[in-house]
């Protein structure tokens, strides 16, 4: 039986203008490297052409991290999901340009794609980095991290899995704490209410040396799957 879609406002509104090398990529080399989703499972192993070990970032913006990643572990297949044009034009720019062969997107709500898309117990490591906070208390109900939305990661992870979150809003990186040390299938790596130190391989992109330029701190969160 298929799940019910969840009933939820969007934790993102579309914005920004592609650039025309960006439009360029996209005409060019989604048919390469995008997977159209239409509500059904995703085949990940005809998609990359291989099973291998996959990580799935949620919303990878300008796609600096994601890049990096693939590039230093070609062993591994990413899955980038996300939503504004832009970003997805500049990241099949940087597949081309970098030659990779395990990255593929997909331009969906990430919230849709692991409703209906993504295998249960499949995926190895799920990113988010720096999702929109929405800081008026009026918003907060847009933001990603949700319960139900928690669970739908846990489903989605490996036994052996990771779950890695990162944001330079403190009132964010407190209701990410308190979603997630909620939820009964995750483990908080660094004990309930407690943050993990910067990961050593997590790049540090444009977006975070802005968040520390303007004096914030950076909050980084691991969970794992309780077995």
């Amino acid at each position: 039986m298929e799940p019910t879609p969840l009933v939820r406002p969007r934790s993102f509104v579309v914005r920004g203008r592609k650039t025309e090398a960006q439009q360029r990529a996209i005409d060019e080399l989604w048919p390469d490297y995008g997977i159209e989703f239409d509500g059904s499972r995703l085949d990940l192993d005809a998609a990359f052409g291989r099973t291998a070990s996959r990580v799935v970032e949620i919303g990878f913006g300008n796609g600096e991290n994601l890049l990096t990643l693939a590039e230093r572990h070609p062993e591994r297949d990413f899955l980038g999901v996300e939503v504004h044009g832009a970003g997805v034009g500049r990241v099949l720019g940087g597949i081309r340009d970098r030659g990779l062969g395990n990255l593929r997107l997909v331009r969906h709500d990430a919230v849709e794609v692991f409703e209906r898309g993504i295998e249960p117990g499949s995926i190895d490591e799920i990113l988010i980095f720096f999702p929109d906070p929405w800081p008026k208390a009026r918003h907060h109900r847009r933001r990603l991290i949700q319960p139900d939305v928690a669970r739908l990661l846990v489903r989605a992870l490996r036994p052996e899995g990771v779950l890695r979150l990162a944001t330079d809003w403190e009132p964010y990186a407190e209701h990410m704490l308190a979603v997630l040390d909620a939820e009964p299938g995750l483990v908080n790596s660094a004990g309930p209410g407690g943050f993990v130190p910067r990961p050593d391989d997590r790049p540090v992109t444009k977006f975070e040396r802005r968040g520390e330029r303007l004096g914030h701190a950076i909050f980084d969160l691991e969970y794992r799957p309780r077995v």
